[in-house]
């Protein structure tokens, strides 16, 4: 709690998921006085609903895969099963060291925490607990719930969404899933590699629809192969119960029986009956409207993470809480530019990207000025070691730097780091070919995409 009521902090943060604790964090250590206010857990959906346990889900199921597959390494291994209850064992402990380790984090740097749900209520203060906490700013930073469509009840028995996918304690023999976007597909990912018969539907063309359209036909043609079924262009028109389970109907008339449904149409801010429009905060569709620095139309307020209209990433979250931090601090900051952040969808294979896709840098530039190259993961060595097929496709501004880098593949997400480095410094193609990148990995595959469009191509065919 607050040290008395007289205290007036310099900051005030309602929510202490990413965007919230990474303001906080920064913040005192830019000499603030910083109150944070978290009706849950610190570490918001990320460490506790997201990101992490789905990631540790999913490492699981790739430890399966394995299992099943050891003779193709060489290895005599057996599978015998998952066992739901040591699963989550294994996914807990994760979550729970990285929650020991943040709570200790923000206690070292002399944060007041607050336990309860806050409400703003003026400007400059948040209710809480019935004590009023006044600030002489206050970051917003309620984050989001997984959302529905309208009619569709979630009820936690049978129609579920990801909050209560992540604590199943057993394997569900089948699964409708309905949204083919990132979590639609890494649960579909998760759920087939533990044995499940797996169907997503998507309303619009294609899977992972915000990625370039070549890496969802990428990301689809893996799926056929893994027995993921899917149907795209599909809409959703009502599910039933039935004696075992639900009856999903579409509105082309075809219907798909399942052990449960999985609503994974995406995420929506939380908002509502916490005050911000009572005191002039701007809102659109229940996302807090801000500026290119996280700023509201309310001078003292500014506002970050999953509660403004921008990519709903925990990465994105810390981006905006930092830039928060460093400007009421009174440094220089720059604007996010949000093509420039990689995006990682963490199926198996993953779907990886930073900057344009092809069609947005040919709609921002013109069709004439953008050239591209895709490399197949067949010519990379450590990729064959995998066992891993896709692709890495580079988008380029003829004559300019690189404006978009989409990957698919194992592991494709490692490679974000040096492909937002190519992006957000305007690297030339040629310029990236001067590197030499280590042999045998994987990073090699953006080095070859990279050479090949500089006019002198190696591992590639002509």
């Amino acid at each position: 709690m607050a040290s008395d009521a007289d205290t007036v902090f310099d900051l005030v943060v309602l929510g202490g998921g990413s965007g919230g604790y990474a303001a906080a964090l920064r913040a005192a250590q830019l000499g603030m006085n910083v109150a944070l206010i978290e009706k849950d857990k610190l570490g918001g959906t990320c460490l506790h609903r997201g990101c992490i346990p789905t990631k540790a889900l999913l490492h699981a199921g790739e430890v399966a895969d394995q299992a099943r597959e050891s003779a193709s390494f060489g290895i005599k291994a057996t599978f015998e099963g998952i066992d739901m209850p040591a699963v989550h064992a294994y996914k807990d402990g994760v979550v729970s060291r990285l929650y020991k380790g943040l709570q200790g984090l923000v206690a070292s740097r002399k944060i007041t925490q607050i336990e309860g749900e806050g409400r703003l209520v003026s400007p400059t203060a948040v209710q809480v607990n019935g004590q009023r906490v006044e600030g002489r700013h206050v970051l917003l930073a309620t984050g989001s719930v997984p959302k529905s469509l309208p009619g569709l009840r979630i009820d936690g028995d049978r129609v579920i969404c990801s909050d209560q996918a992540l604590q199943l304690d057993y394997v569900p023999r089948s699964v409708v899933i309905l949204g083919g976007g990132v979590i639609g597909v890494e649960f579909a990912s998760i759920w087939r590699s533990f044995g499940a018969e797996v169907t997503i539907i998507e309303a619009l063309p294609r899977l992972v629809p915000a990625e370039d359209e070549n890496s969802s036909k990428l990301l689809e043609r893996a799926f056929r192969r893994r027995g993921v079924k899917f149907e795209v262009g599909a809409r959703f028109s009502g599910v039933e119960y039935t004696e075992n389970g639900v009856r999903v109907s579409l509105e082309n008339g075809k219907q798909f029986e399942a052990d449960l449904l999985l609503v994974a149409v995406g995420r929506a801010p939380v908002s509502e009956g916490l005050g911000y429009e009572e005191v002039g905060v701007a809102m659109d569709r229940g996302y807090v409207k801000v500026d290119g620095y996280c700023q509201t139309n309310v001078p003292t307020i500014s506002a970050v993470g999953d509660l403004i209209p921008t990519p709903q990433l925990a990465h994105v979250g810390f981006g905006e809480g930092i830039l928060v931090a460093e400007r009421l601090a009174g440094l220089k900051v720059t604007p996010i530019d949000y093509d420039g952040v990689p995006r990682v969808t963490y199926s198996d294979p993953e779907v990886a990207s930073v900057g344009l896709t092809e069609a947005a840098a040919k709609e921002k530039y013109g069709a004439e000025n953008i050239t591209s190259f895709r490399y197949n993961l067949g010519g990379n060595g450590k990729s064959q070691i995998l066992k891993t097929t896709g692709e890495v496709k580079v988008i380029q501004l003829k004559d300019g730097p690189v404006v978009g880098v989409h990957m698919v593949g194992a592991r494709m997400g490692e490679l974000t780091a040096e492909a937002q480095l190519i992006y957000n410094w305007e690297a030339l193609p040629s310029e990236v070919a001067q590197l030499i990148h280590p042999h045998p990995t994987q990073s090699e595959a953006l080095g070859e995409a990279h050479l090949a469009l500089a006019g002198k191509p190696l591992h590639v065919h002509d």
